[in-house]
């Protein structure tokens, strides 16, 4: 309810009244009787009673920030509500007590709400650069099986149900891919018993190949085909997002999106369901790319798992080559994800199988 001063000298504001622990609202007016704070009703049937009164050393006044509906309360812990902040004000500092709060003050000196927002946006870049990263290692650190479980079956689920179909490769291709898929995945973190190779038919998604934070590892139909059926490239692909799961990327960039979403809610105060769907239904998992230094290192995995499998350690760089021919990619992405450059991948590979060589 909208208030102003009223014309009665002894009025100060007028107002709202709430019982003790009651949300009912009594129009009511706030004036000073002979140095006693007392609410007057203004109800038609009840004009002028009195509802509640103290000394002001007994009453608590809120201080005054914005527009904001100042709140009188009563040692009776009834509280009288009023907008005419300006009135309150003006019987403050006629007490004496005419300092505004400091939020108030604060939102009124422009320099300073400059002051203040500066001081925000230093504090979030500070917890984005520093403090999330340490907290992600940490998460990762203490993160129960059970939880990459969840958001891979999720995951998989969805994709199952909405997007990929059946493979439609010959059962021979597919049991020459999983024996060499085995080969790699012997001498990765875990054994062959932590990895399973699932094939599906890409649809939407097209050639593709991905790895969930449990060891499933997707494979699209279009993916051989882009590859010409050649199975040594497709195994150094394979090999490149065992090495994802290794380095346990997926969990990193699942909960830095979580803890970026934490973030905003500290700052703006609502985020939705995002960090849920995130971490328990694994929703968001596809929407996440990895960043330039989890691509190399999982090249370079790959480039390890094919020589210790005594096969070709550079075939991931032929793959590339295919990636650059047929899909004409000499920039910054490719059909896994946000890489770096193909070029420039495919010369760190082959810089990095030489270099194993050597050792």
């Amino acid at each position: 309810m909208a208030s102003t001063l009223v014309s009665d000298p002894a009025s100060i504001a007028t107002g709202t009244w709430h019982p003790p622990h009651s949300s009912r609202a009594i129009p009511a007016r706030l004036a000073d009787i002979g140095g006693s704070l007392t609410v007057l009703s203004d109800e038609d049937d009840e004009k002028d009673k009195r509802l509640a009164w103290g000394i002001r050393s007994d009453i608590e006044i809120s201080p005054r920030v914005g527009s904001i509906p100042r709140r009188i309360i009563f040692g009776n812990e009834s509280v009288f509500e009023t907008r005419d902040n300006d009135a309150v004000d003006a019987y403050l500092q006629d007490r004496g007590e005419g300092r505004s709060g400091f939020v108030h003050r604060l939102e009124i000196v422009r320099p300073r709400m400059i002051a203040f927002v500066v001081a925000t946006i230093v504090l979030a870049s500070t917890i984005y650069h520093y403090a999330l990263p340490a907290l992600v290692e940490v998460a990762v650190l203490v993160t129960p099986p059970v939880v990459p479980d969840m958001m891979s079956a999720g995951t998989l689920k969805t994709l199952d149900q909405v997007t990929l179909g059946p493979s439609k490769l010959p059962e021979a291709k597919r049991e020459d891919i999983t024996s060499q898929f085995e080969r790699i995945a012997a001498h990765a973190e875990g054994g062959i018993g932590r990895y399973k190779l699932n094939f599906r038919d890409g649809g939407v998604i097209g050639p593709n190949a991905f790895a969930l934070p449990d060891g499933n590892l997707i494979l699209t139909d279009e993916l051989v085909d882009l590859a010409g059926g050649n199975t040594e490239m497709i195994t150094a692909v394979l090999g490149h997002e065992i090495g994802h799961v290794e380095y346990k990327h997926s969990l990193r960039q699942l909960y830095r999106a979580a803890g970026v979403a934490g973030l905003v809610l500290l700052i703006a105060g609502d985020v939705g369901s995002g960090v849920q769907d995130v971490l328990t239904q694994g929703g968001g998992l596809l929407a996440l790319s990895y960043s330039r230094s989890a691509e190399a290192q999982a090249d370079r995995r790959s480039v390890e798992l094919m020589q210790e499998a005594g096969m070709d350690a550079t075939a991931l760089s032929r793959f590339f080559d295919i990636l650059e021919t047929k899909l004409n990619d000499h920039s910054g992405t490719s059909i896994l994800s946000t890489h770096p450059g193909t070029p420039e991948r495919k010369q760190a590979i082959l810089d990095y199988a030489k270099e194993l060589r050597i050792k």
